[in-house]
């Protein structure tokens, strides 16, 4: 090395220097590349976009202008970087599936969900939005400060006045280094109104925020499973939620069922998706699709797959949730600059940093306002003197040699400053006439209300606020849209904080063929008593609601099954559908086993030691046991009652321990006593006698005796009858009970016995797949030893017989009267753990 007093190398340690090289570089892409500021939720290139188009004029009502004059633009005057990656950035601001609210308005082509890209940017046009007008307004009135471009020739925004807040509206992804930033969007009006909320309750929880801002709502629109994920992130600044397609399932004609996919998770490809479905029902890792098309167009998304006629679409679906895009996980990393520095930010200081920022937005404003109208009426004031004095002022005018000895005149006799000398000097001779002077005197007065009210404002907190309050409710009342991406709370799919889930009461509808769903109660209020009632569900023609009770979304629902078996589920981890949905199959919902059915659904409120469950098998077995037994159940269920081999539960009910039981069998026995006779036993227990069974005979009904109650018996040819419960005297258990019906060929055996006030309807089915409504009041009242009267004609040469009997909510009345006396009995001071079960309603 040439070692000369006079040569320019320096001689540093390298490691020091890649140290201290690679900080600044780390530090440049941080501050000035991939994060977004906080107050205006935009990163550099976004902001250098938007205030290089508003400085060449091309808003929201001017015509468009081609994309490369705005590219070169920027490129030339702020962000000296590629050219293709400003127009990305620009092209992203104009798709209405990657921005929630638009910023650039687009014409060409823009790219598409499908991954195609834009149109070079000679051949597509631009300009500003509506919305990203907003972003800019009140610039030019001196609300924020500005620094040197990268030459120093130009001034360019530290930040914009951002009058709507971007960085939760839009969200942003940036990577940086060492770290990165990746914010969903959210809805403008639930934004606002948590903004505001924060303006009148600065100490307002990330609870009660959530109450007023729910989740991230996507552009692409989807589902978002749970709200915990939601709830850490907002109170964190991190965390990560599950999004999902919103998929419709629909039956052909042919009996087939096609999956239908209107809406994906965010930034999910659609091309990429559809051809990964074909890439694993070609390869044989999911069975069951026969035809996979894109059927998308203008008016919307619409993927078909359609589904083998003996494949299930619902487990086919969950194998695609699995292995596909159709469900993704959304990491929330709410990561901004703050002052110049990255920090992690919870929703709250996300909002109360641009609280801020618009407070000084307005405050700058208003100053910029008030030196504007003191000057103004600093010139008024003088024009004012001028024409009090007007003729000494024309005299000086007039004697005066030269435009400069008449100013210092003016000064010097009548006290004004160079500027009102000026402004007389200027004066035009039409100012002098009356109505002119009184113009002049009329401005003068205004200014001056306009100067104490700006200075008002300043002086005052609350005034700053209420002007953000109203300029943020103007913009919420001219850009506030539909919430697009639906949260759903329950299924197999997420375990919930109980503590996110509001308290709502529902009513929850299972049908004879296993689709269960729940709905809000309000969708059976707005009919007056005695109507038509309203379609309770969409079913087939076979299928009918066949237990429906009416209960919260926090109670347990335990579902018996005639298995013996017991499974559980809360009221909010059942699927919400709409009012005609049929729901989803209860198999997917509970892990029910082949040949298993449920014949028995219990809400409860609370699990007390006072209540109890009683339960009888066909074998004529009955047991009591604790509600508390019921406390802890696996998701795979527990066995209630221990069935001996060949039997199976027929009913479960339950209890406050002082009721009257019957039981029915298929040989027309019924036998009535009380439950205290059956002692309390555990849970595993086989149980004790309920009824003496003949070797030929079975048990086909057992309810709880409730008050006013009439027994209702149905046989296999299809007679029935009503007999009042007070014919039935109260014997002891195990006995083998007294003739309910006399059984012969013509009515043949029992097939169901109901407890009845004949304010329901009843369900018939037979085995040729006849269903036929009857109404309960339409039956005859009849003694214990007769065999009824004829129900529904049977086809006796066809070997056809009654199957199915269901009570049902009688069809011209409505399920307001559940709602109704659920309320009535909540507004009561009562130790009761269930909700009045309700069952059999269509």
């Amino acid at each position: 090395m040439d070692e000369t007093p006079n040569s320019q190398v320096k001689e540093i340690n390298i490691s020091q220097e890649m140290k201290t090289s690679f900080l600044d570089y780390a530090m440049s892409v941080i501050v000035s590349r991939a994060l977004p500021d906080v107050r205006d939720g935009l990163k550099p290139v976004h902001r250098r976009i938007l205030y290089a188009m508003h400085d060449l004029g091309m808003h929201s009502d001017k015509p468009y202008k081609k994309s490369a004059r705005i590219v070169g633009d920027v490129i030339g005057k702020y962000h000296p970087h590629g050219d293709s990656a400003v127009y990305e950035t620009m092209v992203r601001m104009a798709q209405n599936f990657n921005y929630r609210y638009m910023l650039v308005d687009g014409h060409g082509n823009f790219g598409s969900v499908d991954g195609d890209s834009a149109a070079a940017m000679r051949y597509t046009e631009s300009r500003m939005s509506k919305i990203s007008m907003e972003l800019l307004r009140d610039i030019n009135k001196d609300t924020i400060d500005y620094q040197d471009n990268y030459d120093g020739e130009e001034k360019e925004p530290v930040v914009l006045p951002a009058r709507f807040p971007n960085l939760l509206v839009n969200g942003t992804t940036g990577i940086a280094v060492g770290m990165a930033t990746n914010i969903p969007p959210h809805q403008l009006g639930e934004i606002i109104d948590g903004v505001l909320a924060i303006s009148k309750d600065p100490d307002i929880s990330t609870q009660e925020l959530m109450e007023i801002i729910p989740g991230p709502d996507f552009p692409t629109g989807g589902l978002i499973l749970g709200r915990s994920g939601i709830r850490k992130a907002y109170e964190t600044g991190r965390g990560s939620i599950t999004l999902r397609a919103k998929v419709d399932i629909e039956q052909k004609s042919n009996g087939k069922e096609v999956i239908i996919v209107n809406e994906l998770p965010y930034q999910v490809n659609k091309a990429r998706l559809i051809e990964k479905i074909a890439e694993l029902a070609r390869d044989k890792k999911i069975d069951g699709i026969t035809d996979l098309r894109d059927e998308s167009d203008r008016k919307g998304m619409r993927i078909v797959i359609e589904v083998r006629k003996d494949a299930n679409a619902n487990v086919l679906l969950n194998n695609l949730y699995k292995h596909t895009a159709l469900q993704t996980s959304f990491g929330i990393n709410t990561l901004a600059l703050v002052n110049g520095e990255p920090k992690v930010l919870n929703i709250k200081q996300c909002l109360v940093y641009y609280l801020d920022h618009q407070k000084v937005v307005i405050r700058r404003r208003t100053e910029f306002e008030l030196r504007k109208a003191k000057a103004r009426a600093h010139i008024l004031e003088g024009l004012r003197i001028a024409l009090d004095h007007l003729d000494q002022v024309i005299t000086l005018i007039r004697s005066s040699q030269t435009t400069d000895i008449a100013r210092e005149g003016l000064m010097s006799n009548f006290n004004l400053s160079e500027k009102q000398a000026q402004a007389i000097l200027d004066m035009r001779l039409q100012r002098l006439t009356g109505l002119e002077r009184e113009k002049i005197e009329d401005e003068f007065q205004n200014l001056m209300k306009l100067i104490a009210e700006l200075m008002a404002i300043l002086a005052n907190e609350e005034k700053v606020l209420e002007i953000i309050r109203e300029e943020l409710t103007e913009i919420k009342e001219r850009f506030n849209d539909k919430r697009r991406t639906e949260i759903v709370t329950g299924g197999l799919e997420n375990i919930e904080d109980e503590d996110l889930i509001p308290r709502e009461n529902i009513v929850i509808t299972l049908t004879h063929n296993g689709y269960i769903k729940r709905l809000p109660v309000s969708t059976y209020r707005s009919q007056k008593r005695g109507g038509r009632g309203i379609q309770g569900m969409g079913t087939n023609e076979d299928d009918f609601v066949e237990h429906l009770i009416s209960t919260s979304t926090h109670d347990t629902i335990l579902f018996f099954t005639n298995k013996g078996k017991v499974y559980r589920s809360k009221g909010y981890e059942i699927p919400e559908y709409s009012r005609t949905a049929k729901g989803i199959p209860i198999i997917n919902l509970l892990g029910i086993e082949k040949g298993e059915w449920v014949n028995a659904i219990i809400p409860v409120v609370e699990f007390v030691d006072d209540w109890y469950l009683f339960f009888t098998t066909k074998e004529g077995i009955s047991k009591r046991s604790p509600l508390t037994s019921f406390a802890n159940i696996r998701n795979n269920g527990l066995i209630a009652i221990n069935l001996r081999e060949g039997d199976e539960l027929i009913s479960a009910r339950l209890t406050d321990g002082s009721k009257e039981i019957i039981i029915g069998t298929k040989k027309g026995m019924l036998i009535r006593f009380p439950e205290t006779d059956v002692r309390s036993m555990g849970r595993t227990a086989t149980g004790v006698k309920g009824i003496s069974l003949r070797s030929d005979d079975e048990v086909v009904g057992m309810e709880v005796l409730e008050e006013n109650t009439n027994i209702l018996i149905v046989t296999k040819n299809g007679y029935g009858k009503r007999t009042p419960a007070p014919e039935y005297r109260v014997q002891g258990r195990g006995g083998k009970g007294i003739k309910t019906c006399h059984i012969t060929d013509k009515n043949g055996d029992l097939v169901s016995m109901k407890a009845v006030t004949g304010e329901e309807d009843l369900m018939l089915i037979t085995t040729g797949g006849v269903l036929i409504r009857i109404d309960v009041d339409g039956i005859s009242t009849m003694g214990r030893n007769t065999i009824g009267v004829k129900l529904i004609n049977i086809k006796e040469n066809e070997n056809e017989f009654v199957a199915t009997v269901a009570k049902v909510e009688k069809e011209e009345e409505e399920i307001e009267e559940i709602v109704e006396s659920e309320e009535s009995e909540e507004s009561e001071t009562t130790t009761d753990p269930v909700s009045a079960e309700k069952e059999d309603v269509e």
